[in-house]
């Protein structure tokens, strides 16, 4: 199947994480199910809900359309939430993105 639309703008990522993995306590990983959490869509909440920024200058700091970065933080925001009240374990993996330093 091809891809429709246009291809995905790597977003320029300041912060990766050390732990890749965040699962339920008590269970092991082989019985739990993963959600995928791209670098990128990290970033998105980094900036935005832990180092408060606006989304239009976190948008503008990735390199990304504001629509693109709201994209990325919803779904992460979806990600994580689901992880949250499900019991899934949270792999942080892959993604379109260059690593900037500060």
């Amino acid at each position: 199947m091809k891809c429709r639309g246009r291809p995905k703008n790597p977003r320029r990522i300041e912060h990766t994480p050390d732990i890749l993995y965040f699962k339920p306590r008590g269970v092991p990983l082989l019985d739990l199910e993963v959600v995928a959490l791209a670098i990128e869509e990290l970033e998105a909440l980094r900036l935005v809900d832990l180092e408060g920024m606006q989304q239009e200058e976190a948008a503008q700091k990735v390199g990304v359309s504001r629509r693109a970065f709201w994209d990325d933080l919803q779904s992460a925001r979806a990600k994580v939430a689901l992880a949250l009240t499900t019991g899934k374990a949270i792999e942080i993996k892959g993604g379109n993105y260059v690593r900037i330093s500060d």
